[in-house]
């Protein structure tokens, strides 16, 4: 049985759909990926971000814009690499606070305040 390519959806997000499923009842999840460490008063690991369905039975991926390479395009899953980079992503895409696991493997669901303002409309523009 052949897939049919066009009609299979990926199960990756961009940053600027994220932004409109989590204003229509979807969750952000935060994954460690690596355990945390402290150097210099700043926290690292590699963090990433599912994007779960409203009853939380499905989810997609937070990925990068896509990046041609030899006239194929890639896709590459958003990864944080800083406590404060992780912050400030979920900060401009309005949440007000962020539980962020510090233990490989942990997980963590992010609440969007009701109030949450929609943002710019501009993907994210923190560089890591």
């Amino acid at each position: 049985m052949a897939i049919d390519l066009q009609k299979e959806a990926p199960n990756v997000v961009t940053t600027q759909f994220f932004q409109k499923l989590i204003r229509e009842g979807f969750h952000a999840e935060v994954v460690c990926k690596s355990t945390a460490f402290k150097k210099a008063n700043v926290w690292y690991a590699e963090w990433f971000i599912r994007i779960l369905s409203p009853d939380k039975s499905a989810f997609r991926m937070l990925a990068s814009t896509t990046i041609p390479t030899d006239g194929i395009e890639e896709i590459r899953f958003r990864t944080f690499k800083t406590a404060n980079g992780l912050i400030s992503f979920l900060h401009a895409a309005g949440y007000n606070s962020a539980d962020i696991p510090f233990n490989e493997g942990d997980a963590r669901i992010q609440v969007l305040p009701a109030d949450a303002a929609d943002p710019s409309g501009s993907e994210d523009t923190v560089v890591e």
